[in-house]
């Protein structure tokens, strides 16, 4: 959801998520839709998208304070979201929200 507010708003950004997964939890694509947003079709995780990109100017992670993987990266921040999954669709809604504030307030702050 963070890559798909961050292009949104012309910038270039990628997610990844910590384990490998095959397809997208498809409330994601709903509540993103619901704005006339895409999201990726297949997630990545961190450790193949650094392998792509290489430099991570600022790395966000979301919920995996402990599990996260050590990639290089200019600036870390972590924002404290809990994961959807499993959840009613009211529950993605709430946290699609939270998640574009987030990415509003970055891209106001003196770090971007």
């Amino acid at each position: 959801m963070a890559e798909s507010f961050a292009r949104s708003f012309g910038l270039n950004a990628y997610s990844a998520g910590v384990e490998k997964t095959e397809e997208i939890d498809e409330k994601i694509v709903e509540v993103m839709t619901e704005l006339g947003l895409k999201v990726k079709e297949r997630p990545e995780t961190i450790l193949e998208l650094t392998k792509k990109i290489g430099n991570i100017d600022i790395l966000v992670t979301m919920g995996c304070i402990g599990s996260c993987p050590i990639v290089p990266a200019k600036k870390y921040i972590a924002w404290n979201i809990k994961d959807p999954a499993g959840k009613k669709i009211e529950v993605y809604r709430k946290i699609r929200d939270e998640i574009k504030i987030k990415v509003e307030e970055l891209l106001k702050s003196e770090i971007y």
